[in-house]
């Protein structure tokens, strides 16, 4: 859970241009592939994680600059610019309307009390989960992952180094 505003900032900051990183390495071709019939495919997740910021923002009490939630899958350049524009409207609402103090206050979020910095943890591992499956998908779908957390398999190459089993 976020205690201080400031750690938030920094966080998100990292965590959202990870977003984008996945997000700027799909094509739109790829936007189809899923690992089965009938479950997400690439685009859907990347639309989904894009759709999220602004409904779970909306929930916690931070309107946020956002598509609505009913909004039909756009193009891979659409999704891209949405995120981005709602990425730092999170970012900019979290920190200018909310305190250091109120990140320990629940405040109703789905059915139950969440703290504002439970809410804040919350949206971050969606986006790292969400991520994970996205990375999967992407190399069924021959695309090249870029390294997030570290360096990905074709990042080692490119480092010299054997990629790490």
């Amino acid at each position: 859970m976020f205690r201080k505003i400031e750690d938030f900032e920094r966080t998100w900051a990292h965590e959202s241009e990870a977003t984008l990183k996945i997000l700027r390495a799909l094509s739109e071709g790829s936007l189809g592939q899923s690992a089965a019939p009938g479950g997400r495919s690439l685009g859907r997740l990347a639309w989904h994680l894009t759709l999220t910021l602004p409904e779970m923002m909306k929930e916690a009490g931070l309107p946020v600059a956002g598509p609505p939630q009913d909004a039909p899958l756009p193009a891979l350049a659409e999704i891209i610019r949405e995120y981005e524009i709602s990425a730092g409207a999170v970012g900019a609402e979290v920190k200018g309307k909310w305190t250091d103090a109120m990140l320990a206050e629940a405040i109703p979020m789905y059915g139950e009390q969440w703290p504002r910095g439970v809410v804040l943890t919350v949206l971050i591992s969606h986006q790292a989960h969400h991520r994970g499956q996205m990375t999967v998908l992407m190399r069924q779908a021959g695309l090249r992952v870029p390294g997030v957390y570290g360096p990905a398999r074709e990042d080692w190459a490119a480092l010299g180094m054997p990629p790490q089993e």
